[in-house]
């Protein structure tokens, strides 16, 4: 079930009809004895290669794992963590939009960018809760219900430092076999980042008995809590409204 496919331009429409769709979704899991479509997180180990504690406060990372509402919705929860706003990464600017990106021929994926404190959050752990929880990394451009390189696993560092954290670690991962499948992950380059529509910023926290949220998304961020306690911030950082207003 593809998320986009019900999905209309008319902002009230779009939400009234993929609500409907992932209710008939969840009945059929249920008649079918799956009770929820949320992807099983996984302990991985910490990165033994992590970038350099510095005097910095402000970094930023751009993450694609699927869906940006859960991907942001799991950052959102992390500590250290100053913003986390869902867009589009991969493709041209002009193309940057919801109905284009869905579908997959833009070369964007739904993305995540991420602003933390490395005083208090390293890249390498926002990597480590990125492979456990925030998504599956095994899978080749899809995650769970939502199918086409616009879901694919990718990584788009924006320097040398995260590039080589980043590869050292998917390295790292493969070879302590974490992980059933191989990892799927690319590294990609950094072509920008476009922030999405406001109506998908926050989506999460505005909208948790969303069908969709309610059995692929929540069910991440209460991974977050315990795989990652000490981590955890129980009230999450949302966009302000004026990134919202795209």
């Amino acid at each position: 079930m593809n998320r986009t496919t019900t999905m209309t331009p008319a902002k009230a429409t779009r939400l009234f009809f993929t609500t409907m769709a992932f209710a008939c979704l969840a009945a059929i899991g249920l008649h079918y004895g799956h009770a929820g479509a949320a992807e099983a997180a996984v302990s991985v180990p910490a990165p033994a290669q992590d970038e350099p504690a510095g005097g910095r406060h402000t970094e930023t990372a751009v993450f694609a794992g699927g869906c940006f509402w859960g991907v942001q919705g799991v950052f959102q929860h992390v500590k250290g963590v100053t913003n986390a706003v869902s867009g589009y990464s991969g493709g041209a600017k002009g193309t940057a939009h919801y109905e284009e990106v869905g579908t997959g021929v833009t070369g964007h994926a739904e993305s995540v960018q991420v602003t933390f404190d490395p005083a208090q959050v390293s890249y390498g752990t926002l990597l480590q809760v990125y492979f456990s929880v925030a998504h599956n990394p095994t899978e080749l451009n899809f995650q769970g219900p939502d199918h086409g390189p616009q879901y694919r696993s990718a990584l788009f560092p924006l320097d040398d430092a995260q590039r080589k954290v980043a590869t050292a670690y998917i390295a790292q991962l493969e070879a302590a076999k974490v992980f059933p499948k191989p990892i799927v992950t690319k590294v990609e380059a950094y072509k920008g980042f476009f922030p999405a529509e406001g109506y998908h910023q926050n989506f999460l926290t505005l909208n948790p008995d969303y069908p969709y949220i309610v059995y692929n998304d929540l069910p991440k961020v209460a991974d977050l809590k315990k795989l990652f306690p000490e981590r955890y911030a129980d009230k999450p950082v949302l966009v302000p409204k004026v990134v919202a207003s795209r």
